[in-house]
């Protein structure tokens, strides 16, 4: 019957007379895990900021009208040249409108989907900015403004005016940060633009939208799509993309090949589109948990090197306790107890020094005109770390302990008292 009181009892005091090497042992584990939790959780929290920033920019699923060369081309239509091999040059694309023909009824069709949570029809002109002797080119998009606030993050990346000024003026714009640094314009100035055709409009700036890529904010504006319309001259029926958000990004690929297939039009999901940036968010994922994962293993090596010293100490203590009637498995529980006791002390102050580090991170200052929203660096609090810390701490100071407390208990107590 193992005396658990004992056992801890003996632990409890070999801890406190070798105070030294159990601060050290401790605060091996403390600044192992402090710095993890601390690590993982800012670039996390950095990458997530990075992702949403892309991400909630991209529909789930994107529908606009493909320009392409036809599948038949003139030559294939000969009869006597279908078996020789043709070598065509300068294929020109088929001649077709921009806008999506039946748009309207496909857009009643997505909003009753059971997936679709939102579905905005969206108008891209070509146009010219004008702005005294400045003529700049870019594009202007004509959105249900109240719809994309609803689906979108687009109300945050206003960072003067609002949405409801936009859908409350006929003639308003929500001029790009770029545009408006480079013209010197504000709220409430007019901003002419020129269609591709030469017609000159003029809008009233009722907001500056800045959404942190300047490639963007350099010739992107936004406009009712009513207005958008009227300037092309067009009918109101007059849509050239259709941007879905679906309840589950999942089926995004699949539902988009269907719709592909349905509507003859092309559908572009948000993993298709975003690639690239998929990769280098994985990539950045991955060295974040490399580098965390290798500052636990050295944390667990120095906690293995602190008890095995720790251990060689107390050789003499282990010959006295096995001659007085310890067996080796008390030995092994007693250097086993002092290793679980570091690894809880060392984990919890541990997880208090990343808590603490990561909530002075979130609070510091991080202001940049790329990405008005931000005002202090992104810290992501997820409990799992948490979980993987403590876990760690407890696991890595058990097989610390283990190793060399399985040495001690085989010691032969003799040998040690007689010095040999």
């Amino acid at each position: 019957m193992i005396n658990w009181s004992v056992i801890l009892g003996i632990a409890k005091t070999h801890l406190i007379t070798k105070m030294k090497s159990t601060v050290t042992a401790t605060l091996g584990v403390t600044f192992g895990i402090g710095a993890y939790i601390t690590l993982v959780s800012f670039m996390t929290g950095l990458n997530g900021m990075l992702d949403d920033l892309v991400l909630n920019q991209t529909p789930h699923i994107h529908m606009y009208n493909e320009i392409r060369p036809s599948k038949t081309q003139p030559i294939s239509r000969y009869q006597e040249f279908q078996d020789a091999m043709n070598f065509v040059h300068s294929i020109k694309p088929k001649q077709n409108q921009e806008k999506i023909h039946n748009a309207l009824p496909i857009l009643g069709y997505l909003k009753k989907h059971p997936n679709v949570k939102g579905a905005t029809p969206q108008l891209r002109a070509q146009i010219f900015y004008l702005s005294g002797s400045i003529e700049l080119g870019g594009n202007l998009v004509g959105v249900d403004i109240m719809e994309e606030t609803r689906l979108s993050n687009i109300q945050d990346n206003i960072v003067e005016g609002s949405a409801e000024a936009l859908k409350n003026s006929n003639n308003g714009i929500l001029l790009g940060a770029g545009l408006a640094d480079k013209m010197s314009l504000s709220i409430g100035d007019r901003v002419q633009i020129s269609t591709v055709a030469g017609d000159i409009f003029p809008l009233k700036i009722v907001g500056i939208y800045q959404s942190g890529i300047a490639e963007i904010d350099n010739v992107q504006s936004f406009a009712n799509l009513n207005t958008v319309q009227r300037i092309l001259g067009e009918s109101e029926n007059y849509v050239t993309d259709i941007n879905i958000k679906l309840l589950n990004i999942g089926e995004s690929e699949s539902m988009a090949r269907n719709l592909e297939k349905q509507f003859k039009i092309k559908a572009v999901d948000i993993n298709e589109a975003n690639a690239q940036f998929e990769t280098g968010s994985n990539i950045r994922n991955l060295i974040t948990y490399a580098v965390s994962i290798t500052l636990l293993i050295v944390a667990g090596f120095g906690i293995y090197n602190i008890l095995n010293m720790l251990i060689y100490e107390k050789m003499k203590d282990i010959a006295i306790l096995k001659a007085t009637g310890f067996s080796g498995n008390d030995v092994q529980y007693i250097f086993m107890a002092q290793a679980i006791l570091i690894g809880i002390l060392g984990g919890l102050l541990g997880l208090l020094i990343g808590f603490g580090l990561s909530h002075l991170i979130d609070n510091t200052p991080f202001e940049t005109d790329a990405l008005p929203t931000i005002t202090t660096y992104p810290v992501n609090y997820n409990g799992t770390y948490y979980f993987i810390g403590i876990a760690f701490a407890l696991i890595s100071t058990f097989v610390a302990g283990y190793l060399p407390s399985n040495r001690a208990k085989k010691i032969d107590p003799v040998k040690i008292i007689r010095g040999t």
